[in-house]
């Protein structure tokens, strides 16, 4: 059984959201699911997981969260070159270029993204939630 690591940071609910989606999607397909927030999370752990949902929102000036998620990021890319991953997150302002340059940012180190990632503008609604879902099956 495939084990799916869950890692985010949400400041408003947002995010956090479209992670239990990602989430259902997971464990829809058979596989295992192991949430986790960006302080929880680290470079030692990235190994113990068959595949790996990253999700962050757009902070400042279209960028990752900088006090935890990016930091968190920043010392598990060196060990992403050939996982399985996928990315998602939510925006208020902007057009997701944050999500843009996270996506060419994960291709040039060489990670293997399972799907096209997953952005909503504020909370998710029902086409979000099923993009999420659909996310997390295509980790399995």
């Amino acid at each position: 059984m495939s084990k799916i690591a869950i890692v985010y940071w949400s400041g408003t609910g947002n995010t956090e959201a479209m992670a239990n989606a990602v989430e259902e999607g997971v464990l829809g397909a058979g596989a295992q699911a192991e949430m986790y927030t960006a302080a929880d999370f680290g470079a030692d752990m990235v190994d113990n997981f068959d595949a790996i949902a990253f999700g962050c929102p757009s902070m400042g000036a279209e960028e990752l969260e900088e006090s935890e998620f990016e930091p968190m990021f920043s010392a598990c890319e060196n060990k992403l070159n050939g996982k399985k991953i996928a990315l998602f997150g939510s925006y208020g302002w902007g057009d997701g270029e944050w999500m843009r340059t996270w996506d060419e940012r994960c291709r040039s180190i060489g990670a293997n993204l399972a799907c096209d990632y997953v952005i909503c503008n504020e909370s998710p609604d029902n086409e979000a939630v099923d993009a999420c879902k659909a996310l997390g099956a295509a980790l399995v």
